[in-house]
């Protein structure tokens, strides 16, 4: 049997790591709930279309019904999940179109990166040179596990829009890669992706770094647009698989 997760207790490190892009809750333990029933929706213990009520969840994650109200309507707002009027909460479905338009997104704010970063000085030059030290390696220092390099690839494409200094790009790049982090994530589970995510990332790191910007954004548009096709591939039956557990009260 289950036992039920006390948010006061066990705060999870990825749900700390994603507070930075959150607006600050003004309840802290309705933030933490927040937090963790979002991490459930992108691990797909939450899966889309899995209903549950609220006292059903509030049990298992051992709080009282306002903060976890606050955190499911704050996952409402965001689109993650759906309530329906006496049919209690369901995880809504993925929206690839949606995701098309964000990936659509992502390519016009990193593009725009890499032309500011031809033009940066020290501080650009210092953000290519630490990127370079981690995916420019030798193939034996590569990392393999797929949950790692989901990190690696998300901080490898945050660092080249921070590396502007546009504080406000940083931002808009932030939510979009919040957005599409459900499906994203699932890319790594296929081997090839990752050594071509390897040599993709640091041929760009070398052409930018001998200005050669035209061929560095022809190769990141083809990098991310080939990340944007991956996505469409995914399928129902590929995202069960990825489902770590179903937890207890979803009905």
């Amino acid at each position: 049997m289950n036992e039920p997760t006390n948010l006061l207790e066990q705060p999870s490190a990825s749900s700390v790591q994603e507070t930075s892009a959150a607006p600050v809750a003004a309840n802290p333990l309705a933030e933490q709930v927040y937090q963790q029933l979002k991490n459930d929706i992108f691990s797909f213990r939450l899966f889309p279309g899995d209903r549950f009520s609220e006292n059903g969840i509030a049990q298992h994650y051992g709080v009282s019904r306002t903060p976890m109200r606050d955190g499911l309507f704050r996952l409402q707002r965001e689109g993650y999940l759906e309530v329906g009027f006496r049919r209690g909460w369901k995880v809504a479905p993925i929206n690839f179109d949606q995701l098309d338009q964000l990936y659509d997104l992502r390519i016009v704010l990193e593009v725009a990166a890499v032309e500011r970063i031809g033009a940066g000085g020290d501080v650009a030059h210092e953000a290519v040179e630490g990127l370079k030290a981690v995916w420019c390696v030798a193939p034996e220092l590569r990392e393999s596990d797929p949950v790692k390099m989901f990190g690696m690839d998300e901080n490898f494409h945050r660092q080249l829009v921070a590396a502007t200094g546009n504080a406000e790009m940083l931002r808009v790049h932030n939510e979009v890669t919040e957005r599409i982090r459900i499906v994203r994530r699932l890319d790594f589970l296929k081997p090839h992706r990752t050594s071509a995510t390897y040599d993709e990332h640091s041929t760009m790191l070398n052409l930018i770094e001998r200005n050669r910007l035209t061929e560095a954004i022809i190769l990141l548009r083809a990098h991310v647009t080939q990340s944007k096709l991956e996505v469409r591939k995914i399928t129902l039956s590929m995202l069960a698989a990825a489902r770590d557990s179903k937890l207890p009260f979803v009905s």
